[in-house]
């Protein structure tokens, strides 16, 4: 099996009930086609580089899975017609990083950490 990070990008004015709900929905489908998911991160509403179909910000939500092709063929065919989603990646991964959530709330007083060298 591949390893996959995978994020969607919301509608700015989809509500967090409506985002639950894609949440769930898609994560159904990863596991009908006997994907696995591994972590799944709700980023929240970010601002956007630059508009798409006339939303300035975007909910993003982020997805670890292990599956096949199949599956990612099947995750995008459903995202395209999705009238909540204005865009959707897939990155193919040799490995996760689990113990770094990049997009969490930082403490007032803390600057993000990146392009931090270790």
């Amino acid at each position: 099996m591949n390893l996959y990070e995978h994020t969607i990008v919301a509608r700015q004015d989809v509500t967090d009930t409506q985002i639950d709900q894609l949440k769930d929905k898609y994560s159904k489908i990863i596991q009908k086609y006997n994907g696995n998911i591994i972590k799944t991160e709700n980023w929240g509403l970010l601002q956007l580089s630059y508009i798409i179909k006339n939303n300035k910000k975007g909910n993003f939500v982020h997805f670890k899975l292990e599956g096949d092709g199949n599956l990612i063929h099947e995750l995008e065919k459903n995202e395209k017609i999705d009238k909540n989603l204005i865009r959707y990646l897939t990155v193919k991964v040799k490995k996760f990083d689990l113990e770094e959530n990049y997009f969490s709330k930082a403490e007032k007083n803390e600057t993000p950490k990146y392009n931090e060298k270790k």
